[in-house]
């Protein structure tokens, strides 16, 4: 599987889903168990490749703002939701996480955010394919600490003065 096929993907399953992250969830396991099981690894190497990328103190800054706070879990099922939104959204939140203002269309903190399900798809999919839980990807091990300068997370004006857009769109 390559990055377009990747991308594919996550689009129409978020697409069909309507943006539900639980239902896009359940779609991509649907889809994934119609591949072989190597296409499903292939599937997880780049989910997991994106979510160690997206492992960034400005990308938490924003989830952060857009959240109303978020613990580290919290932080890590953002970065599932993140990758769920679509190359154009991910990719354009790592260039400048404050453009999330521009680039979502709403935000709903009730189901938004959140994509913990996602994370798992590729593992559902694969141990339904093969009754085995999938083995390792052999992707170099996750960041220790998020890239990046740290950010007081909870400094309100250090937050608004770094995401100024996120800020007078979703916290106004």
């Amino acid at each position: 599987m390559d990055e377009t096929e990747f991308w594919e993907l996550v689009d129409t399953a978020r697409e069909d889903a309507g943006g539900d992250p639980e239902e896009q969830a359940d779609l991509l396991v649907e889809r994934l168990v119609r591949l072989d099981p190597e296409a499903v690894l292939d599937f997880a190497r780049h989910f997991e490749s994106r979510y160690h990328r997206a492992y960034r103190w400005d990308l938490w800054g924003a989830a952060w703002l857009l959240l109303g706070g978020a613990s580290d879990d919290a932080f890590d099922y953002f970065r599932c939701w993140l990758i769920g939104q679509g190359r154009e959204v991910f990719e354009g939140a790592l260039h400048d996480p404050d453009a999330l203002a521009d680039l979502l269309d709403d935000f709903d903190e009730e189901i938004d955010g959140d994509g913990e399900d996602l994370g798992y798809a590729a593992d559902e999919a694969y141990e339904q394919l093969t009754g085995t839980v999938a083995p390792d990807l052999e992707l170099p091990p996750a960041p220790a600490e998020p890239e990046g300068t740290p950010l007081d997370l909870e400094n309100e004006a250090l937050l608004a003065e770094r995401f100024p857009r996120l800020r007078d769109r979703f916290r106004s």
